[in-house]
């Protein structure tokens, strides 16, 4: 007798009822957090362009700390090496829980979203290096516009109040978890100055004794001084201070054992999210934001080719990037789409990618340190997020009411048991194992 065949999984379909808990816990943390960091970003950019914009630049680059250590750094630049740490290590955290029970923890299902976030990232590069190859510009940029920005593109969302299913949110998340990792890796390799590898010796052996505890189960206060000296070794040893907090979150322990309520990475999730989306980027937003809007610097921005490659990049790159190469892989994979979304649906999360906010200004600041080339730049990555925020908006507006209508049905639940009715009727254990396949 042969086996049945397989069914085909579901692009976008109904999310398993566990990971769609996991989802919906993380993306309210950075929906709020979306909505901070898009009042601070607007507060620079005030703040930056009125007649008190000498007192902004004056708290941005006072310096304190520990001169001993060698840590005597602006306030700019604590936020983008320090506070940026906690907002990577969530990051790490996140990437860690989708390779190990999320979307990445099986081929099948890690590979649609993995090309999209690949060719999402690659398209935007090679449209930049195009662009001021025929300007005869510098390549030094090309990182800048291939990292999305969660936290800002939910804030678009939430101000639109859309009703995304959770399956479309989950798959804009996986895309910029990929691009967060994405981005790690280009800072780790491309932009470090000279090496010290007595100080990074030092960090990775903090980082085996950070292992060794979660291997054998160790819990305590001490992973705080330690997360400390990990990070002031790694900033020393001459690679981004970033790279260290997100290397702690992919060491955090996401298994459960016997008698836990949570696991060690799902605790420093909870208690970090809310500090990292609440205090972290937007402080980071706050003194990396505040650039010049005048005239001359939105002329730069389409007249240069770095800043007019970045622009280009974000809205035009990540958007051809996400939709070609999610078209590709479902057209060359087993997967088939939700019959309830369109393509469309798909071209418009494409679009809203292109909001590269925290990491493409992060990226910005280490790729171009002639401070006027560094605000141009800054500039480009504004101009491209909100050009891309404003044709996603227009966008998902029109899909909204068939956004709405899934999701109230998604979330429906009549016997208000706390499981939507969904998971319970008959045949929606054929649907979540589509989702599993």
């Amino acid at each position: 007798m042969s086996d049945a065949p397989r069914q085909r999984p579901t692009f976008l379909g109904l999310l398993p009822l566990p990971e769609r808990n996991a989802v919906a816990d993380a993306l309210r943390t950075e929906t709020i957090g979306g909505l901070v960091l898009l009042a601070a970003a607007v507060v620079a950019l005030i703040w930056a362009n009125t007649p008190w914009s000498g007192v902004y630049e004056q708290i941005r680059d006072f310096h304190f700390g520990v001169p001993a250590l060698g840590l005597d750094l602006s306030v700019g630049h604590w936020t983008a090496d320090g506070l940026l740490a906690v907002f990577f290590l969530v990051a790490g955290v996140e990437l860690k829980r989708e390779l190990v029970v999320g979307e990445l923890r099986t081929p099948a299902t890690a590979a649609l979203p993995v090309i999209a976030a690949i060719c999402g990232m690659a398209v935007p590069a090679a449209l930049y290096a195009a662009t001021v190859t025929v300007g005869g510009g510098t390549l030094d940029g090309w990182a800048v516009p291939m990292a999305t920005d969660i936290a800002f593109a939910l804030a678009v969302l939430a101000v639109l109040s859309t009703h995304l299913p959770s399956a479309l949110r989950a798959f804009l998340l996986t895309l910029a978890v990929v691009d967060d990792l994405g981005a790690i890796l280009i800072i780790a390799i491309f932009f470090t100055s000279d090496l010290n590898f007595w100080a990074l010796g030092g960090a990775v052996a903090g980082l085996a004794v950070f292992y060794a505890l979660q291997r054998f189960r160790v819990r305590g206060w001490w992973y705080v001084p330690l997360g400390i000296v990990v990070w002031v070794l790694m900033y020393h040893g001459g690679v981004h201070a970033t790279v260290a907090g997100v290397a702690m979150g992919l060491i955090l322990r996401t298994t459960r054992d016997k008698g836990e309520d949570a696991s060690p990475a799902e605790r420093t999730s909870h208690l970090l999210r809310p500090v990292s989306a609440g205090v972290a980027v937007p402080l980071f937003a706050l003194f990396a934001a505040g650039v010049s809007v005048s005239g001359a610097a939105l002329d730069a921005v389409f007249t240069e080719p770095e800043p007019l490659g970045v622009v280009l990049g974000l809205v035009a790159g990540k958007t051809v990037g996400i939709f070609g190469g999610t078209y590709l892989a479902a057209r060359f994979t087993r997967a088939r789409l939700n019959p309830d979304l369109e393509w469309a649906d798909v071209f418009s999360l494409a679009v809203l990618a292109g909001i590269g906010f925290t990491v493409a200004l992060l990226i910005g600041e280490l790729a171009f340190t002639d401070p006027a080339d560094a605000e141009h730049v800054k500039a480009a990555v504004l101009v491209g997020s909100l050009t891309a925020s404003g044709l996603a908006a227009l966008l998902v507006r029109r899909r909204n009411a068939i956004y709405r209508r899934l999701y109230e049905e998604e979330t429906r639940d009549d016997d208000a048991d706390g499981i939507p009715d969904i998971y319970q009727q008959t045949g929606s254990g054929h649907r979540n194992a589509e989702t599993d396949s």
